[in-house]
């Protein structure tokens, strides 16, 4: 039975009951405290085991896991991107260069392109060395720009002013500018790291570069094969925009992940139109155009600093990430550093990447000078997963 109010505005119960409710039902409203000892009187055992266990756990597990859950779902919140025109990439070095533009439907020019490689730099020594030793034969100019702000808006040192001297084979063919961060808390990383592709456009017009010359468009670590670079300079009719496809290593040339990194680029320079970019600028991609090898980093403070500095750092979501003895058993497993699920459109690539990345012993085809070098990055090879601590 109801309670009743009476015409005082004061409660009282019916005789009849049905021995869910007792009289603590009949206190005021205001009092919080009876009115939930009221609803909680009725439950049976298994529905406080539901609240009290089975609740707190799935939330629990939400905070721990919400950004796994969330890539496993993407599949049902977002399409794929639209397909690539893949162009076949012939080479063999015993074959003319007029035939492998015939080959690729192109022609043969009268005389080379001159080649502008440009890069944001923050603190990849290593790769960067490999890089230039691999486009050296065949890029006219070295542009690169320097800040003392990473993109999420941290100090950070001129990492290639302090090691410009390994460098001097290219002095006479570089351009280097630094660029003062902003510094500015708490903003997206990606409105800096835009920032600084501006002023990398600046610094490539000092550079000298002009109408259709080639520029190369790519991360420090997006390494395109020299042959590569080679073909595109000697060939007409190239499209204006080409991306390149790479093949994508994580941690070393030890784990290959796939072969679809796509973001690296090439352009025929057409001033007041062409802007430095990291993104989708061309339906057109040429297959295995090179390499990318992914935080290939000699030491373990060189992960933590990538992992807290670059436009993705939301992924450090606990501070047991950046521990150096789990970074290191990360790095050997081929396991990812922000634990997370792959970032594919379809539960097929999604269930087919997960776990770790399969180890690999092939070390051919790889960058030249890596190879010739093969004591100073042993890091960099099948079977060498250890780290320097510093």
């Amino acid at each position: 039975m109801l309670p009743v109010v009476t015409g005082d505005g004061g409660h009282y119960c019916s005789k009849k009951t049905d021995n869910i409710c007792d009289h603590l039902c009949c206190q005021e409203s205001g009092r919080a405290m009876a009115r939930l000892r009221c609803m909680l009187k009725g439950l049976d055992l298994k529905t406080y085991i539901f609240l009290f266990a089975i609740v707190p756990t799935c939330v629990f597990g939400i905070y721990l896991h919400g950004q796994k859950i969330s890539y496993f779902l993407r599949p049902l919140w977002e399409s794929p991107p639209r397909p690539f025109h893949e162009i076949p990439h012939y080479y063999h070095e015993n074959v003319s260069m007029e035939h492998l533009c015939k080959l690729h439907g192109w022609g043969i020019r009268e005389y080379p392109r001159r080649v502008f490689d440009a890069v944001l730099f923050s603190n990849e020594i290593e790769i960067l060395d490999i890089r230039w030793k691999e486009l050296y034969p065949y890029v006219s100019e070295f542009v690169l720009l320097e800040s003392n702000s990473t993109f999420t808006g941290k100090p950070k040192p001129l990492v290639f002013a302090a090691n410009r001297d390994q460098f001097k084979f290219v002095e006479p063919r570089l351009t280097y500018g630094t660029i003062g961060g902003r510094f500015k808390k708490g903003e997206n990383p990606f409105v800096e790291e835009a920032f600084q592709r501006v002023a990398l456009d600046h610094l490539l017009k000092i550079a000298g570069i002009s109408e259709d010359d080639l520029l190369i468009m790519s991360d420090v670590d997006e390494i395109p094969s020299r042959h590569t670079i080679n073909l595109l300079r000697w060939c007409n009719d190239i499209p204006p925009i080409l991306h390149l496809r790479l093949k994508n290593y994580l941690y070393s040339f030890e784990f290959l992940k796939d072969n679809n990194s796509w973001r690296a680029s090439v352009h025929r320079y057409q001033p007041g139109k062409t802007k430095y970019a990291h993104y989708r600028q061309s339906d057109d991609i040429l297959a295995d155009a090179g390499w990318h090898c992914s935080f290939c980093f000699r030491r373990i403070s060189e992960f933590i600093f990538k992992m807290k500095a670059y436009s993705h750092s939301d992924r450090v979501r606990f501070s047991y990430y950046l521990d150096p003895k789990r970074v290191q058993k990360v790095i050997c497993k081929g396991a990812d550093l922000f634990d997370m699920l792959p970032e594919e459109y379809t539960f097929k690539d999604i269930i087919g990447k997960l776990g770790p990345i399969p180890h690999s012993y092939s070390a051919v085809n790889l960058p030249a000078y890596l190879l010739e070098n093969a004591d100073k990055y042993k890091f960099l090879l099948p079977g060498n997963c250890l780290r320097e601590s510093g």
